[in-house]
């Protein structure tokens, strides 16, 4: 897969968790809030973040190993690198942005998830990324 590939995906995956957070947004509930354990409006979009770094980190533990397509000479480094940097950004966003806690339905853990896995994500990259420029180096 291509960065090009990884960024469109991001893209319509997160331009489809909008469309689906806006009508919820405009709804103004008065009730007490109650636990929701389904797929909410509010958990897709960090929840899709969080595949994105689950994504690059498996990227870039591809990478980390010496031989085969993914390898420490392609581009597995710099895709896992660009899809970290695109978790934590955006699973911090959600994070922020999120009302309530834990089982509100509002995605704050899938957004602590995503940007852990974000974290993880561009340390694996980086470190296949030093990797390949001691080799060539």
């Amino acid at each position: 897969m291509s960065v090009r590939h990884l960024l469109a995906a991001t893209a319509a995956a997160l331009l489809a968790g909008l469309a689906l957070a806006a009508p919820a947004a405009a709804a103004v509930s008065v009730e007490p809030a109650a636990t929701s354990y389904g797929m909410t409006s509010g958990r897709l979009g960090p929840t899709l973040t969080a595949l994105v770094g689950l994504t690059g980190a498996v990227i870039g533990g591809l990478a980390l190993r010496p031989a085969g397509r993914m390898g420490s000479g392609g581009r597995g480094p710099i895709m896992a690198l660009a899809a970290g940097l695109i978790s934590v950004v955006l699973g911090g966003l959600f994070a922020a942005t999120a009302d309530g806690g834990p089982g509100t339905g509002n995605g704050i853990v899938g957004a602590f998830a995503a940007v852990v896995l974000g974290l993880i994500s561009m340390a694996l990259g980086g470190l296949a990324l030093g990797r390949r420029s001691r080799r060539t180096g």
